[in-house]
């Protein structure tokens, strides 16, 4: 019964913490929310250019997106250290995505954050391909939301 609770508290968090992006980039002011979403472009990419498709999580198996999310949060923990806060918020949103899979209370808000993430300016696909040009990753298909996430999924 108490490892229930703590189960139920640790969801209700993580549904929080990705309501609180969410709200975050509606209120965000245009460049911001450019930058979220060039790195969270870029993140796709430089994850497809390693074979791994992140628009696809959905379709990965249950082992593969736990190994996903422990990675991604260390990833993102040693971002923020070194203060690549746009990168590790690009990162961030495809953590979120990969929980959201898992757990469908969270997908609400996340399919929330993806609608702000596609519909920021022109300068997000510009920022995402100097990002990717930089790390020498091929080009990708283009901004796009992950299955299950866009707005008419």
């Amino acid at each position: 019964m108490f490892s229930d609770w703590k189960q139920e508290k640790a969801t209700a968090g993580l549904v929080a913490e990705a309501q609180a992006v969410a709200d975050r980039l509606a209120e965000a002011k245009p460049h911001h929310v450019e930058a979220h979403a060039a790195a969270a472009r870029f993140w796709a990419a430089a994850y497809l250019a390693e074979g791994q498709d992140l628009h696809l999580l959905a379709d990965w198996p249950a082992a593969d997106r736990r190994r996903f999310i422990a990675a991604a949060q260390t990833k993102i923990a040693a971002l923020r250290k070194a203060r690549s806060y746009d990168s590790s918020d690009g990162l961030a949103a495809w953590l979120h995505t990969a929980r959201a899979v898992a757990e469908p209370r969270m997908a609400p808000p996340v399919r929330e954050m993806w609608q702000h993430l596609m519909g920021a300016g022109q300068n997000a696909d510009a920022m995402a391909q100097d990002q990717m040009d930089e790390a020498g990753l091929p080009a990708d298909a283009g901004r796009r939301a992950p299955k299950g996430f866009a707005e008419a999924d």
